[in-house]
This record gives structure tokens, sequence and C-alpha cells, in this order.
């Protein structure tokens, strides 16, 4: 991730809604969840979720996917993982003995099982 991608994505959830609709996108997790749910569950206008939503889609921590006359939104795990690693990459650095908390993992993204 570069420095324009990881500052994009951190704008986009320095907002508490926004914040709160990624969250539960997270607890969702591959299931995701229809914008009527993420509103009932937030207490958020229709509109209001849209423009949420588009940020976080624009951000690249969201992805939407029509079914049927719906859309389901997801979190991006991917996206998600690469900002935690963006932000660790150097950790422990300066004193030469490094860490893991930014190393990429051999195993991919961790992401929740659908079952």
């Amino acid at each position: 991730m570069d420095t324009d991608s990881a500052l994009q994505a951190l704008a986009a959830l320095a907002q508490r809604h926004r914040l709160a609709v990624f969250r539960l996108l997270v607890r969702q997790g591959v299931q995701g969840a229809c914008p009527g749910e993420i509103g009932a569950e937030l207490g958020l206008s229709p509109a209001t979720l849209s423009f949420h939503l588009r940020t976080l889609s624009q951000a690249g921590l969201v992805t939407a996917e029509q079914q049927g006359r719906s859309i389901l939104y997801r979190a991006d795990f991917t996206a998600m993982e690469a900002l935690v690693g963006f932000l660790g990459e150097n950790c422990c650095a300066a004193d030469g003995a490094g860490c893991s908390v930014g190393a990429p993992s051999n195993e991919g993204p961790r992401l929740p099982n659908p079952s």
C-alpha cells in the first residue's frame, strides 16, 4: 500500500458513522450486509448511509455486489490488512531488532470463515 492510499483509507475511517459502518461490515464477515440492515442497525437514513458507503468504497475499504434489486456490501479484508501492514511495516526498525507487526504473512490474508 502506498502513502496516498493509506491516507485515503484513514480519512474515510476518521468519521464516527463510517467507522461504525466499516466495523459492522467486518463483524458480518464474507456474508456482508444490505444497506437496509446496516441502516437499521446503526440508525442511519438511506441518504446518509449511501454517502458513507460511497466514501468507504472509494477508499477501497468496502466492496459492493449487485444481488437482484439490492446491493450487498462487504468489508475488503485484503485492503484492511494492507492498511494495518502499512502502519506497522517499519515497526522496531530504528533499534535494529525488527519485529513481525508489519511483516507480510506467507498464508495470505486471514479472511473470516464463511461457515
